[in-house]
């Protein structure tokens, strides 16, 4: 199989492994089996959720908001943090600002007024505000993370719920190295994104350059893999896949376009700068036959639509109803 039909059969078993093309009815499968599902915005996880069958009831903290590969957030299943975690337990960069010895010390007090009540950002600066400077507190608060994004790659706190700005003491501490935990990801990362390549691999998961050098020794055994215009893919086997969907909505950082390096395939060259913004911002959006075509979103509770290129009434009108039917799930 070349050409033409070998990267429509790539990108079959990639919306067969993202349930784009069928459905998930279980919000916890789906974060499990997608490695955590993005949350830059907290709709993220129930657009995503909704557009892939699943049942969002609850889902404010039926999953655990936290930071993950890349320093993004995700929402995840709290059983599985430990091995996401592991990946990347060690190391942070405030270290290079505080020090070692400051920032282990700065992150034992916000524990303890954690374990008084402490919960918000906001209160943990009036608390130091008196004894460090503007560029400490700005370092250690930043509203991008700071020492939580620390303490969250030790497993042991994260956001209260999947809307709250807010934090909670939590105990997923990682158990393994990241040697350890990589083999089995890298598996399971091929069985959902696959087929893909190491680069898209170690683009996921946010890998070092020391991590990268190591993925193409790891034993690959029941991967399977092929060539394709020069570059090598590794995918998982499964049963049938389900054809292209003609149309399908995908969520702002939606898994079908962020979890790869390289997107061509799905997102032409011509759109990129419309679906992700100059800021980093990965906007909703809608794929015709797996290719993205034109971005959605809801503002103030209304849909919002947009083709990049002219369509069909009847395309427009069935993109207008899904956007609707999710508006309509999202309601209190």
């Amino acid at each position: 199989m070349q050409g033409a039909n070998l990267t429509e059969r790539i990108l079959r078993k990639r919306m067969h492994g993202l349930y784009l093309s069928r459905p998930c009815d279980e919000l916890e499968t789906l974060a499990h089996e997608l490695l955590g599902l993005h949350s830059w915005f907290y709709r993220n996880v129930p657009f995503s959720a909704l557009i892939r069958g699943a049942d969002i009831r609850g889902w404010q903290t039926r999953l655990t908001k936290t930071w993950l590969y890349r320093g993004t957030l995700h929402g995840v299943v709290y059983e599985d943090l430990p091995m996401l975690l592991a990946l990347h337990a060690n190391g942070s960069s405030l270290a290079r600002y505080l020090g070692e010895q400051a920032l282990r010390d700065a992150a034992q007090e916000v524990l303890h007024y954690m374990e008084d009540g402490v919960y918000s950002r906001s209160e943990f600066r009036r608390i130091f505000a008196g004894s460090y400077d503007a560029d400490w507190l700005e370092a250690m608060f930043s509203p991008w993370g700071g020492i939580f994004v620390y303490l969250a790659r030790l497993g042991k706190v994260a956001f209260r719920d999947m809307e709250s700005r807010d934090f909670d003491l939590i105990s997923a501490e990682p158990t393994q190295t990241p040697d350890e935990v990589l083999p089995h990801l890298l598996r399971r990362y091929f069985a959902a994104y696959g087929p893909a390549t190491l680069a898209d691999a170690a683009w996921f998961f946010g890998l070092g350059q020391e991590a990268k050098q190591l993925l193409p020794t790891l034993p690959l055994d029941g991967i399977d893999s092929f060539a394709h215009e020069g570059v090598r893919y590794y995918d998982v086997a499964c049963g049938d896949t389900a054809d292209i969907p003609a149309l399908t909505l995908l969520s702002g950082f939606d898994p079908y376009i962020v979890s790869y390096k390289e997107r061509s395939a799905i997102l032409p060259a011509a759109y990129q700068k419309q679906v992700i913004l100059s800021s980093g911002i990965c906007n909703p959006t809608i794929a015709l036959h797996g290719r993205i075509a034109g971005i959605w979103n809801l503002s103030k509770g209304e849909p919002r639509i947009t083709f990049f290129t002219a369509q069909p009434k009847r395309i427009q009108a069935e993109a207008a109803a899904r956007v609707d039917m999710i508006r309509r799930r999202m309601r209190p």
